[in-house]
């Protein structure tokens, strides 16, 4: 179980079918819910059906990476918490998180085609259009879609979202392309559910080009650059918070939103992170306690030993 829990500290997310093997604690199901499947047939969808678990157990790692004076590590988290912060955005739309089993009816016309009043980049149409078929094909075929291609899908959701019979020009932050001609699969319905899925793009967005996920660029991963230092992680953390908690022109920042889905905790690493987080998702999503319940299981073990 010790081993265990270093693998899910390591957030080594491939794996975790392998780690809940075995074991019938609570925490196993719940790390299966937080994994992405081997399959493209299987079941349980896990973080494709919803980011939800997968992000509070980010959540706990950042508190403990910091707890544990593991600056790296905690810009690491940093970072992987962007990665996937838009498609977290669209589940209140789509009912899912972009899961390849499901899009082919959640999303449709000019997705993943070739019509030039798309404004998806090349890439992005072939992101868009092997999304709709990667669960349709072999296990090598559906695992080099998640390799490649799943965390690019965020991008081409953004772009979608952002569109200009949403909002008008000016009145939000500018966080890239927008689409001018927009499908109906993204326009039908109200306007008001419309316009708050676009803000809470933006704000993620925001949160993916911002300074403390900048630093991940400057990690030394095969360079000769030093750590970020633990002042440099909080002065880059404040310079986001800031920029994020800022209000909007017309008044629509969703981390702004009375009530809001999550107020800052003090004793998070980063404070705020969870109802940064909360507020993109429009849900409350705070830090999970897995790695502390298979840590209870070892104490418990040990006693019993």
């Amino acid at each position: 179980m010790a081993t265990a829990a270093k693998r899910v500290l390591d957030l080594d997310a491939e794996d975790f079918d392998d780690i809940a093997e075995g074991h019938e604690s609570a925490w196993a199901a719940r790390l299966l819910q937080a994994r992405f499947p081997r399959t493209p047939q299987d079941p349980e969808r896990g973080a494709l059906g919803t980011l939800v678990p997968l992000y509070e157990l980010m959540l706990e790692v950042l508190d403990l990476r910091a707890t544990r004076h593991e600056p790296l590590q905690v810009v690491v988290t940093a970072h992987l918490i962007g990665e996937y912060l838009v498609q977290l955005a669209m589940e209140s739309w789509l009912g899912h998180a972009g899961d390849p089993q499901l899009m082919d009816t959640s999303v449709g016309e000019k997705w993943g085609t070739d019509d030039r009043s798309c404004p998806h980049s090349s890439a992005l149409r072939a992101t868009a259009k092997r999304s709709m078929h990667a669960c349709s094909g072999d296990i090598v075929a559906y695992t080099a879609y998640l390799d490649r291609f799943h965390s690019r899908l965020g991008e081409a959701f953004a772009i979608c979202a952002m569109n200009h019979e949403t909002t008008g020009p000016g009145d939000r932050p500018d966080v890239g392309e927008t689409c001018p001609h927009p499908c109906s699969w993204i326009t039908d319905g109200e306007l008001e559910v419309r316009r708050d899925l676009d803000a809470r793009v933006r704000l993620a967005k925001m949160y993916q080009d911002s300074a403390v996920v900048a630093l991940r660029h400057y990690a030394p991963v095969g360079h000769f650059f030093g750590v970020p230092s633990t002042t440099e992680i909080s002065d880059a953390w404040l310079t986001t918070w800031q920029r994020l908690s800022q209000q909007w022109r017309d008044g629509s920042n969703p981390l702004l939103a009375e009530p809001m889905p999550a107020a800052p905790e003090a004793t998070e690493a980063l404070p705020g992170m969870s109802a940064l987080v909360s507020a993109v998702a429009g849900r409350t999503i705070g830090p999970g306690s897995m790695i502390r319940d298979i840590g209870a299981d070892i104490r418990a073990a040990l006693e019993a030993a």
